[in-house]
């Protein structure tokens, strides 16, 4: 069974949100973390406080050799760490018409080829040191889709893929996996969706509608982060891990419907998939 992460936990995007609240919470409990961030200085308070147990690197995710280095050095100046929470991540609204390609490629940089890049470069280290845990967090849009979320869908589509896929050759050196799908959460995620210029024609549609619910600044995430948080860390005591974890009743609720009506639509073609067997 693996040990506690008090040996160690590497966290991406530790800034703000589900992030800094895994943080605050394995630092609490005594453990060391290393997180990285954007921006120097973002977590100046945390440092003060908790001194060595809290590593910290600037790391753009989208930078492959930069994602190699401070992973490296994590490993090396940690000594050890059981589990890598991939975190760093943001989202795009907008109709598909409507992103720049600019945007498209930055969102699939950041959410997919990040997050997979993240993975690739602890997988030696987690190898080497005989086993360990990989966190992804992705959303309840991994299974479940909305108006104006194509490419955030796509990314998170995608990082799940490759998640449940690698558990297969990552299972023989004792090292597990955990998709974390997430409702709507207390963080700042709502507020710092980066927005594409609306055409006209979609206004009155549901991207149009979608925009308007997320601009309005009066709704409230059902879901609690300290909470979500403390739900996620506990999966790395657990052994066997869940291969993925539902937070929020929003994100049952969604992906349940999605996955409902996928499974129907599939048994509905029962007899015609037969159909075309040799």
């Amino acid at each position: 069974m693996l040990t506690p992460v008090r040996s160690g936990a590497f966290i991406t995007g530790v800034s703000s949100g589900l992030g800094r609240q895994m943080t605050e919470q394995l630092l609490a409990r005594g453990e060391r973390v290393a997180g990285t961030i954007r921006r120097a200085g973002a977590l100046d308070d945390l440092k003060a406080a908790h001194g060595h147990r809290l590593w910290l690197a600037q790391l753009d995710v989208t930078d492959t050799a930069a994602v190699r280095d401070v992973v490296g050095r994590a490993f090396a100046q940690l000594g050890r760490i059981d589990v890598v929470i991939n975190n760093a991540g943001y989202g795009i609204l907008g109709a598909a018409e409507e992103l720049t390609d600019a945007q498209i490629n930055q969102q699939i940089a950041t959410n997919l080829v990040g997050s997979i890049q993240v993975v690739r470069a602890a997988i030696p280290h987690l190898r080497e040191q005989g086993g360990g845990r990989i966190i992804q967090i992705s959303t309840m849009g991994g299974q479940a889709t909305f108006p104006g979320g194509s490419l955030y869908h796509t990314s998170k589509w995608g990082i799940e893929g490759f998640i449940e896929s690698i558990r297969h050759e990552l299972a023989p050196f004792n090292i597990a996996v955990t998709i974390v799908e997430p409702g709507s959460t207390g963080t700042q995620f709502g507020s710092n969706l980066v927005v594409s210029h609306p055409l006209d024609i979609y206004a009155n549609g549901p991207v149009g509608q979608a925009r308007a619910f997320f601009g309005s600044g009066t709704y409230k995430s059902p879901g609690d982060a300290a909470k979500t948080a403390r739900v996620i860390l506990d999966t790395a005591d657990q052994d066997p891990p869940p291969l993925r974890l539902a937070t929020g009743s929003d994100a049952y609720a969604a992906m349940h419907r999605a996955l409902t009506a996928r499974l129907a639509e599939l048994e509905s073609q029962k007899d015609l998939a037969a159909s075309t067997d040799a």
